[in-house]
């Protein structure tokens, strides 16, 4: 947060005052001063030794099911047919995706297990842990996938610097903000939200209900997801117009022109993207902590940074296409002169998909049933059941 902070405040005012050349630069020399400090404490670092590698676990399970796929399951599970990691607490795996369960059976002791116990061929049988770890990512993922198009919406501040740059930044007569900072905007939001929200909302809440309270994982998500369709919403309204503002003024055939409306304008749509993260995101990876086992600690910390990036490559593929289908009748929406294009009609495009992924992120819900998350908190807070969720999960 504090280096994004820096590029948005500090960086920007560098490369509109000083020049791109010394804009590139000041963040060369940080970068550099960054990798030598980190280098230099590495010996203070503690340093685990890498284990077996999760990623081919989960292929091995894959491979080894395939492999299986001709195998009968037995009617009644038990553990003398199942392939069990020494010292672990499942005996038996789940009946969820039990198609899945027959790359942890064993077919013949003598051929699929040496003389120690282990797995004479890994990609042929597996424990019941890599088993139920797959099948643990495979439940998440679909909720998961529904932060992508959040990211697709928020991808979209960079849009929202070129249509600032057309409007009046003057907030006093000698003070004008730079385009590329009213991103600053999106991180308070978080910042005060997420303040608010813990510190006072649900105290309030609480105490107005007698009993702890509060918004459940999924209900934080879905927020978070209308947010991000009520961002672009407020996008379309106002390059509507600010695009009519532009014409009427005769910048048609200037898009570097500043039209008389306030650029702070543009603030709701910061203020909403940064809530649909503060809602989304927090709650997402919270999801993915408590729903994927200890092991893939690792992957629930990464599940945000994968959806944003495929949200950026979905981001730029509707852009193509969008591209590509309205420059057939004439100029095209997301034409490089905002004022011959039709941006708001490209927002209004992605407030309807929003929209559709949030259908698509209730059936999820749906589909997924309730959250452990939610069901250990409500035993850690309350301990006889008495704490209240909004919802389920």
């Amino acid at each position: 947060m504090f280096s994004s902070l820096i590029a948005v405040t500090l960086i920007v005012y560098i490369q509109d005052n000083m020049g791109w050349k010394m804009g590139f630069g000041v963040p060369v020399i940080l970068m550099f001063l960054s990798a030598v400090s980190f280098f230099s404490a590495s010996s203070f670092y503690i340093k685990l030794k890498p284990k077996a590698s999760l990623l081919t676990g989960l292929a091995q399970v894959i491979v080894a099911s395939f492999r299986n796929r001709h195998i009968e399951l037995p009617s009644h599970a038990t553990n003398e047919v199942y392939y069990i990691r020494e010292g672990s607490m499942l005996q038996v795996p789940s009946e969820k995706l039990r198609f899945l369960n027959k790359a942890c059976m064993i077919k013949n002791p003598q051929e699929d297990l040496t003389s120690k116990g282990t797995a004479s061929n890994p990609w042929s049988l597996c424990t019941i842990d890599q088993v139920e770890d797959l099948k643990a990512l495979i439940r998440v993922m679909p909720l998961c996938s529904a932060g992508i198009m959040l990211s697709v919406t928020v991808n979209q501040g960079s849009l929202m610097v070129i249509q600032a740059g057309t409007m009046d930044r003057h907030v006093t007569s000698n003070f004008e903000i730079p385009a590329a900072s009213f991103s600053l905007f999106m991180m308070i939001s978080v910042v005060v939200w997420i303040a608010f929200y813990d510190q006072i909302a649900l105290p309030l809440a609480s105490k107005i209900k007698g009993k702890p309270v509060r918004l459940g994982l999924k209900q934080r998500m879905g927020i978070g997801l209308l947010c991000s369709c009520a961002s672009m919403v407020a996008s379309a309204f106002v390059e509507c117009t600010r695009r009519k503002i532009a014409i009427e003024e005769g910048f048609s055939d200037e898009p570097q022109a500043v039209v008389h409306m306030s650029a702070l304008w543009v603030l709701p749509f910061y203020v909403l993207a940064g809530l649909s993260e503060a809602f989304n995101v927090i709650a997402l990876i919270e999801f993915c902590y408590s729903n994927l086992p200890k092991a893939m600690s690792t992957i629930a910390a990464s599940v945000h940074g994968l959806g944003g990036f495929t949200g950026n490559l979905v981001a730029s593929l509707i852009t193509s296409m969008v591209d590509n289908v309205t420059k057939k009748g004439g100029e095209s929406w997301v034409s490089s002169n905002m004022n011959k294009g039709h941006y708001d009609y490209y927002y209004c495009l992605l407030a309807g998909l929003s929209m559709l992924n949030f259908v698509y992120f209730l059936v999820c819900c749906k589909a997924h049933g309730p959250c452990h998350g939610d069901n250990e908190n409500e035993a850690e807070n309350s301990g006889i059941g008495d704490n209240e969720s909004i919802d389920d999960c």
